[in-house]
């Protein structure tokens, strides 16, 4: 005989998924689950915005007549560093600068947030033997620390890890960040009640977007001709991968009653 016992589901929960899937806009839909605690988490999390470096005349004439997009900022800053001048009187003069294997761009394919990657918290209040309909909200019990990275195996990981996140954040207001901290002693007002009787348990779970795309890779050389100077890309090749970014000061609650 099957147990007596219930479960029963806020009903905003029926009518959400904890994936979602994230148009290219900068206000993806927040289901009404989850909650900014952003005012209220006692861990004052930073913001990973990454740096935009901007190309200095140079490097933005050598990146705009490359025939393979550049957007690495670690390639940027070395060609922000470097300093080329041809002789102008350098007739018939060739030669190349070989500057390494570079992670050049990142091309989204799919992004997907699962509000409910982790779970970090559970409050429970039994009312089995109560006389009256109690009440239970949310109290993180103990500092919480999510890191999201790479799911697939690469080389140079941090670059490509910083190409994603620049890709993520460029389509999203939401504060994305390889790592999410939830402080002990965050809490919420909101009350659930818990009926006589019955076992209430409120479970938070912190959520992360999946990034899904490609990462370009090529062999980067300074060609010299003359007085002329020019960025050269050989042997490309394009690998796929993914990652997990957390989402910073946002949590995801689920509420049942037994």
């Amino acid at each position: 005989m099957k147990s007596l016992g219930f479960i029963i589901f806020i009903s905003f929960l029926l009518f959400s998924l904890p994936f979602h899937t994230v148009a290219k806009e900068k206000h993806p839909h927040i289901p009404s689950h989850v909650l900014n605690i952003s005012k209220d988490n006692t861990f004052p999390n930073s913001t990973e915005q990454q740096e935009i470096l901007e190309a200095e005349d140079l490097t933005g004439e050598l990146i705009y007549e490359s025939e393979v997009p550049v957007v690495n900022p670690e390639l940027i800053k070395m060609l922000n560093g470097s300093t080329i001048k041809p002789s102008p009187i350098a007739i018939g003069y060739r030669g190349e600068i070989f500057l390494g294997r570079w992670p050049l761009s990142y091309s989204s394919k799919e992004s997907n947030i699962n509000w409910e990657y982790q779970q970090i918290n559970t409050n429970e209040l039994n009312n089995q033997v109560g006389r009256q309909t109690e009440e239970i909200s949310y109290l993180q019990q103990e500092e919480k620390t999510v890191n999201g990275g790479l799911t697939t195996k690469s080389k140079e990981s941090e670059q490509i890890m910083r190409l994603i996140l620049l890709e993520a954040q460029s389509h999203s207001k939401l504060p994305l960040s390889y790592k999410a901290v939830i402080g002990r002693g965050t809490e919420q007002p909101n009350k659930y009640a818990v009926p006589v009787d019955k076992v209430g348990q409120l479970k938070a779970f912190a959520p992360a977007l999946n990034e899904k795309g490609e990462v370009a890779f090529g062999d980067v050389y300074i060609k010299l001709k003359g007085s002329k100077k020019m960025l050269e890309i050989k042997n490309v090749t394009r690998q796929n991968v993914g990652a997990w970014i957390p989402v910073q000061d946002h949590v995801s609650f689920s509420y049942e009653l037994h």
